[in-house]
């Protein structure tokens, strides 16, 4: 990826961290496998098919937890894309959120829904994920994998061209893009991050104990971070 996108991405004070949302019943087998991999890596089997609920997948003899693909209406979809091929192409990636907020957002979409579930956030040095990672990232000015509450009013319709490749950050300008660091909603890793744990900086969780003893020195509170996001 080029430096200058690196830099500007990661300029502001609110962008040094990338967050990854997971289930804390997945930690487990993310630091035994220090991956992070998409759904289609996961069970290649599975992809384009809408899951309407949370699945447990048998990998590498670990259970992996992939969660649902939340419902989009067709009116959501642009003529040029197809729910399936929507569908394929999010679970090709690894999901970050590049503010506390958007993630914070997540969190509190999936607890109201799950309340029995606990879940953890991963943060991540942004400028070391984004520069070693840098031909498969990509950019979203849009949460991809939902739908707004009124999507009639919606001034944007879901297609592969979302996602723009962080390389052609600033070169392609249109609306569906983001055309400035403020504007990324979400950062894209193409099939899996690998090497997790040198990128690590805290992992937010309710139990320390849910996490392997290795990483236990990087377990924070999940109250730590709504206090971030109030500075």
């Amino acid at each position: 990826m080029r430096d200058d996108v690196i830099s500007e991405v990661t300029k502001t004070k609110g962008r040094k961290s990338l967050y990854h949302f997971t289930r804390a019943r997945n930690l487990p087998a993310i630091a035994h496998l220090d991956r992070l991999l998409s759904s289609y890596n996961i069970d290649p089997h599975l992809t384009g098919e809408r899951r309407a609920g949370m699945m447990d997948v048998s990998y590498d003899e670990l259970t992996i937890t992939i969660n649902a693909h939340l419902r989009i209406p067709d009116s959501m979809i642009d003529p040029s894309t197809t729910q399936e091929q929507f569908r394929s192409c999010l679970d090709r990636h690894v999901f970050f959120w590049p503010t506390v907020r958007d993630c914070l957002k997540m969190l509190d979409m999936y607890t109201r829904r799950e309340p029995d579930e606990q879940f953890a956030i991963l943060e991540a040095d942004a400028y070391c994920l984004l520069s070693e990672n840098d031909s498969a990232v990509k950019f979203s000015k849009y949460d991809s994998g939902s739908a707004p509450r009124f999507p009639h009013r919606c001034s944007y319709k879901k297609s592969l061209g979302m996602f723009l490749p962080a390389n052609e950050f600033k070169r392609i300008i249109n609306h569906t893009v983001p055309t400035k660091a403020s504007e990324i909603r979400e950062v894209l890793i193409e099939d899996q991050v690998n090497d997790l744990t040198k990128y690590l900086r805290a992992i937010y969780l309710s139990e320390a104990d849910a996490l392997p003893i290795r990483w236990r020195g990087l377990a924070k509170p999940l109250a730590d971070l709504q206090n971030k996001k109030a500075k």
